[in-house]
């Protein structure tokens, strides 16, 4: 059949390389795409927010299925749309992707039905929110209520920097209307990992264990991204920590959400805090697949992804076997100089076809040149991914290969998946 994947980062770009690898896989459409994307799939000129252009698209192509990828048109209700005009589309519905779009429902939504997370409360004004801000103990975690991608969490360690992100979100409005509400929440200390799941209903088939790199500089330091690296398996958390967070959070918030009217249905992805003593808890919720989590999980996956997206579809996902590698894999972010603020862009990319022949390369914010060549064309360029028979292996190779990689101001941490190694 014929595919359409809705996006143009990243993880579109990891989507569309394991979707290909797919004997049912025909013709691959991606709007609208990226230079990267390109070599693999046909890309198409049409934005992720054209609902109707999109719809049009699909059924002029016939395609057999959609794939949504990013979470801005997921919360704006894209599946219904594409739904509404009779396509078959892998990706929750808008009142199911409001488990992201709003960080309000998901801890009201975990709150009601028991499931672990930080203690929290929700503000609309901002006096009040204020005035609880100051009776808090530091750290502090202050998150505008809506998208913000990726950026719109603060972990404040002084009241400056607390008074400041509440400020932002709620007078200056950084985010939009995504700081009119905020949620002021305990700090949680520990590892973080992140579990993505292939879901259908109360049916959650979960993916191998990952873990990203939030702040863009080396040991966690500097604001806050969209992700500057993953890693995946996570050897040094133990498995039964991982089995305990899907049947403590992940499971009872696919069936809180059937119980709610809100049956989910696509990729769950729980960001997580495992505690010193290893208990895991929620820290937000995804509607969709993590961006570069996917890049080290999907490159691990045996099994046919585009048999695993109907299935789940098609509400029988509890039906079919997903298989794993046991191979680790390492995914190291190219950023511009200056993200996650602003970045120039055009600056030609070298050392990509040599790279190429080396690992895996996804494109998460490039373009096609004037003379067509390959230029940057976003804060976060490329996600280099090494494969080994262990982390340490896997991380060796995604540097290496990161290392052929240049172009002016490139910005990577040198510390992914260090953790793992200690």
């Amino acid at each position: 059949m014929d595919i359409l994947v809705i996006g143009g980062g990243g993880r579109e770009h990891a989507i569309c390389w394991s979707l290909s690898k797919s004997a049912k896989a025909d013709k691959i459409y991606c709007a609208p795409g990226n230079a990267g994307i390109a070599q693999v799939a046909e890309c198409v000129p049409i934005g992720v927010f054209e609902f109707d252009k999109l719809a049009a698209f699909a059924k002029e192509q016939e395609v057999g299925l959609v794939v949504v990828g990013p979470d801005d048109p997921l919360a704006a209700g894209i599946v219904d749309v594409l739904e509404g005009e009779g396509l078959k589309v892998f990706g929750p519905r808008k009142n199911a992707a409001e488990i992201e779009g709003s960080k309000a429902f998901m801890k009201d939504l975990l709150h009601k039905y028991d499931i672990p997370t930080a203690a929290y409360r929700k503000f609309t004004d901002y006096a009040a929110a204020q005035a609880y801000l100051k009776a808090q103990p530091l750290p502090i975690v202050i998150k505008a209520d809506g998208l913000a991608a990726g950026k719109g969490v603060t972990v404040a360690y002084s009241r400056e920097e607390a008074e400041k992100a509440l400020e932002d979100m709620m007078v200056s409005r950084v985010f939009g209307e995504s700081g009119s509400q905020v949620v002021i929440e305990e700090f949680l200390a520990g590892q973080e990992m992140s579990i993505l799941a292939f879901v259908d209903g109360e049916t959650v088939r979960p993916m191998p264990a990952a873990q990203d790199h939030k702040p863009v500089f080396d040991d966690d330091k500097g604001p806050n991204t969209g992700g500057m690296g993953t890693y995946s398996p996570l050897p040094h958390i133990d498995d039964a920590i991982i089995q305990k967070a899907i049947e403590t959070i992940v499971e009872p918030t696919a069936k809180a959400m059937v119980s709610e009217g809100r049956p989910f249905r696509g990729i769950l992805f729980a960001g997580l805090m495992i505690s010193p003593d290893g208990t895991p808890k929620t820290v937000e919720f995804n509607a969709r697949f993590g961006d570069p989590e996917t890049q080290v999980v999907l490159p691990r996956l045996k099994s046919d992804l585009l048999e695993i997206f109907l299935a789940a579809v098609d509400g029988r996902l509890a039906d079919i076997e997903i298989e794993w590698s046991d191979e680790a894999a390492v995914c190291v972010v190219l950023a511009s100089q200056g993200y996650p603020g602003s970045y120039p862009k055009g600056m030609p990319i070298s050392g990509l076809a040599e790279a190429g022949q080396e690992g895996l390369i996804f494109h998460a914010g490039t373009a096609l040149g004037s003379d067509g060549s390959i230029v940057t064309n976003g804060g976060r360029v490329l996600g280099v991914v090494g494969l080994g028979a262990g982390i340490a292996e896997a991380r060796n190779a995604a540097y290496a290969n990161a290392n052929r990689i240049s172009f002016d101001g490139k910005q990577n941490r040198t510390d992914i998946a260090a953790k793992a190694l200690q």
